[in-house]
């Protein structure tokens, strides 16, 4: 314990100076940088849960230099570093087959940086990249100690909250779509589609009914919100881990009896013409477009329309540069000198005319390469291979509860690798922790048995 009273002292002595210096006022906040050192010293795990719970509130601070996740992000990895250096952390903890991944996909960004177009776009794309690469190194090391039941409660609440802020009020919306914190719809809509598998289950795990009565309004709230978002991506990737959820539960189903499918029916009745009655016209005509693509949809919806001259656009950069690609970060310069860009674009802003992808995979490959944008695909195949892994081991020992914690984090998960294909978010907070997450949940998973054995 020598090194954290160090760090006490050593913030104490700047507390004192800043009470000495013109600036008094700045003084608690060095006591409160003690306090929050020293719990993060001793409790890791609750700086990565702080981070999960803010990421649906950074907005409020984005026209801050510092952010709750930044000054919490940056403690920690200093914390662990020196931990590390000072054995109290076990380097083993770094082990995960997804370095195999990682690491040549690193080496093949590094060598499409020195060929870019644009250094200074793939310096800018190299920084936002990094913190999500800083998260997963955090979470490869303290995942094992996070409880990820209050990690459930703390992205719902979050996200939720959000929902309920771009629902009633239009100041978190854009263009009547509700966009909660951020900038754009189908990012808000991203983080709902990954809350909504967790609150589900803690709806499941409720102790009791005012708690799956709280839950259940937390998940009302948060289909309230995918729909206000107008997101046809995010309804399609809801549904997908919905369905996946029941599959799961599958077997509960035979709990039904005769007498219950029409209680079952009548609830049918009553909430599927109030949900298309509460959807938004354009939410619904924007759902309608799906169905009519076939009959020239695409050319009608503008929006259909840009996302196509995307695929266009990436495939020819793809065929030019297959093996390095453009250079991280340089899919908007190669747009903007397209027609695409002045015919969709409303009114020729620069902002207008450089737009990313709107596909992370589509980004990936067409700004790094080929090989690249397969290491990167394999990646995540492999997070969705552990997580499911993981819930295969539970399953086996029969440990429903951690299974049922699985699955759900696994359609959070798929969620998020989903909705990459309508995104542009490779540098997306959840995205990195859950990837790392399932490294750690697959072999915790696996090594448990042997601790029971030897137990």
């Amino acid at each position: 314990m020598i090194f954290p009273l160090s760090i006490v002292s050593l913030l104490g002595l700047v507390c004192l100076a800043l009470l000495a210096s013109p600036y008094p006022f700045l003084a608690p906040g060095a006591v409160l940088g003690v306090v929050g050192v020293a719990v993060l010293y001793r409790k890791p795990a609750w700086g990565l849960l702080g981070i999960a719970a803010l990421i649906p509130l950074e907005g409020f601070f984005k026209d801050n230099a510092l952010s709750g996740t930044k000054l919490i992000g940056a403690s920690l990895a200093l914390i662990l570093m020196l931990q590390l250096a000072m054995h109290q952390i076990p380097s083993e903890r770094l082990r995960s087959n997804l370095w195999r991944y990682l690491g040549w996909f690193m080496v093949l960004y590094l060598l499409s940086m020195l060929n870019t177009d644009d250094m200074g776009m793939s310096l800018g794309h190299l920084r936002e990249l990094g913190v999500g690469l800083i998260l997963f190194v955090i979470t490869l090391l303290i995942g094992r100690e996070m409880n990820l039941d209050l990690f459930a409660k703390l992205v719902t609440l979050g996200v939720t909250l959000t929902c309920a802020l771009a629902m009633f009020s239009s100041k978190y919306q854009d263009q009547g779509r509700a966009a909660g914190l951020l900038e754009d719809p189908n990012a808000f809509a991203m983080l709902i589609a990954f809350a909504v598998p967790l609150a589900l289950l803690l709806v499941i795990r409720s102790p009791n009914f005012l708690h799956r009565l709280f839950w259940m309004g937390c998940f009302i709230l948060l289909l309230g919100g995918m729909t206000k978002t107008e997101s046809r991506s995010g309804l399609v990737v809801l549904f997908l881990s919905l369905m996946i959820g029941i599959w799961h539960y599958r077997a509960n189903l035979i709990r039904i009896r005769p007498r219950h499918l029409g209680f079952a029916m009548l609830g049918l009745a009553i909430v599927i013409p109030l949900a298309i009655y509460a959807m938004p016209p354009g939410y619904v005509a924007r759902i309608q477009s799906l169905s009519i693509l076939s009959s020239g949809a695409k050319a009608q919806d503008e929006s259909l329309g840009r996302r196509a001259s995307y695929i266009v656009v990436g495939s020819g950069m793809i065929r030019e540069n297959p093996l390095l690609g453009t250079g991280p970060g340089t899919f908007p310069l190669h747009y903007a000198t397209t027609g695409y860009a002045k015919a969709f674009s409303a009114n020729r802003k620069i902002g207008d005319l450089y737009r990313r992808a709107h596909n992370t995979y589509l980004e990936i490959f067409s700004e790094l390469g080929v090989p690249a944008g397969l290491l990167f695909v394999g990646m995540l195949a492999t997070g969705l291979y552990n997580i499911t892994r993981a819930r295969q081991v539970w399953m086996k020992r029969r440990n429903w509860q951690q299974a049922d914690l699985m699955t759900h984090l696994g359609m959070s998960f798929l969620s998020l690798t989903l909705f990459l294909m309508f995104l542009s978010a490779p540098n997306q907070k959840y995205v990195w922790i859950m990837l790392a997450m399932t490294s750690v949940l697959r072999l915790k998973a696996e090594e448990s048995p042997t601790l029971e054995a030897k137990a």
